[in-house]
């Protein structure tokens, strides 16, 4: 099981979300602790990282595999995540 640790800029782009979305991102953030490589996910290819859908916005997120950490540091409209 891994631990997870979100970030200060993504907690507040979690709380900015509309309500229907921040419950499915915070089920995928959870789901994230039992596979943080769930399907669907994909490794970006730009910069070091993951990326899980969740309709229209992106959770962005480091593993650290030695550690069992994951870290959360994005979470926004997919027309903005990869900016």
């Amino acid at each position: 099981m891994y631990r997870i640790i979100i970030e200060r800029k993504a907690a507040k782009e979690i709380e900015c979300l509309p309500n229907d979305t921040i419950q499915r991102v915070t089920d995928a953030i959870k789901n994230l602790k039992l596979n943080p490589r769930p399907h669907g996910s994909k490794k970006l290819t730009g910069e070091a990282g993951w990326r899980v859908r969740i309709g229209d916005y992106r959770i962005l997120y480091t593993i650290d595999d030695s550690q069992k950490l994951i870290t959360i540091y994005r979470v926004k409209h997919r027309k903005e995540a990869y900016r």
